[in-house]
């Protein structure tokens, strides 16, 4: 049962991978994605894209080498979507480099533009596949041995996302078995001085120890899984199963982070996020959806509803324990701040 398991996990996370994959695809041809830009240090883009591509490259062997440089380079640019280019070119290098193969990736500012380079010693390209590498379900030839399956839709995301920036992306390659190399140039962009950060202005409602929690799932099973869940990670933790008992109890114990599921019997998600931010108890809470409706219109409901956090049913746990981390880790610094203050 565990072999059957393990295998099951490894195939429904593919998939979710690949119909992710379509999604952005839609998305993107539909103009639907909407960039949150700030500046940002091009050197964390790397590492957090290198951490996601690593188990890869291990897998196989390859040796990953980073030439980044000691001082912050600057871009203007969506994290969570750089490192999904980043990480595609990573993926991609990977996929067509055998078992012992290099792949490099390097950083660095020339003037008024940042240049990233992913390189390795893999399979190559043939000229004519060179000119069309990002185009929608390209793949370079394989034998089987070297099939990783995918529908060819990295290279491509990875074009449109680095287009969206005002960047640029380029394929080259000497020929088959000589490797290739992926270029991504940006514009620089200047960093607000060290000591600049701003602390959200969410902070300050957050209470020191443990959170506050409150969950809210008309399907008890669910509701019940992420109660366990939060418990276990050492924080308190109230269920309700009606958008009525979740009011009653936020206005009583006055929680930090409700999980609320959209579809509840009574009253809908969105309109329970409404009601617990009028509360004084519940104004400046975390309110996360834990839904099964993962349509780009869903999210964007859900968020001028007052949301601050969207998770799609099942919950990366990953995520929400980094989550987690992020809430309890402001609760201690406001905490401290409040007892020197």
């Amino acid at each position: 049962m565990a072999r059957t398991a393990d295998i099951i996990a490894r195939q429904v996370e593919h998939m979710t991978r690949l119909i992710d994959d379509l999604l952005d695809v839609s998305r993107v041809t539909r103009g639907l994605v909407k960039l949150n830009r700030q500046p940002l240090d091009l050197r964390s883009v790397v590492e957090d894209a290198v951490e996601q591509a690593y188990p890869l490259f291990k897998s196989r062997r390859q040796q990953l080498e980073l030439s980044l440089p000691e001082v912050p380079v600057g871009v203007d640019a969506d994290h969570k979507r750089m490192v999904q280019v980043v990480a595609n070119l990573l993926n991609n290098a990977a996929k067509y480099t055998p078992e012992y193969g290099h792949v490099r990736i390097a950083v660095v500012r020339d003037d008024a533009i940042v240049r990233l380079t992913v390189t390795d010693d893999g399979i190559g390209m043939a000229p004519e596949l060179v000119t069309r590498v990002f185009e929608l379900f390209t793949q370079a030839e394989r034998t089987s041995d070297r099939s990783q399956g995918g529908l060819g839709l990295g290279l491509a995301l990875a074009r449109t996302l680095v287009l969206l920036h005002g960047g640029s992306v380029r394929a080259h390659s000497d020929g088959l078995d000589r490797g290739s190399t992926f270029t991504v140039e940006l514009p620089w962009h200047e960093l607000p001085a060290a000591g600049a950060a701003v602390v959200p202005a969410d902070a300050a409602s957050v209470r020191p120890g443990r959170l506050r929690c409150l969950v809210v799932d008309d399907n008890a099973d669910a509701a019940q899984t992420l109660a366990l869940f939060l418990d276990a990670a050492g924080h308190d933790v109230v269920v309700a199963h009606r958008a009525a008992e979740a009011l009653a109890l936020a206005s009583a114990r006055q929680p930090q982070v409700c999980f609320l599921d959209i579809g509840l019997p009574d009253l809908d998600g969105n309109e329970l996020a409404t009601r617990l931010r009028a509360l004084p108890q519940t104004a400046n809470a975390h309110l996360i959806a834990v839904t099964g409706y993962g349509r780009k219109e869903d999210q964007e409901k859900a968020i001028a509803a007052g949301f601050d956090h969207y998770f799609v049913k099942p919950m990366d746990t990953a995520k929400l324990v980094n989550l987690l981390g992020v809430l309890t880790g402001q609760a201690r610094q406001v905490g401290e701040a409040a007892t020197s203050g």
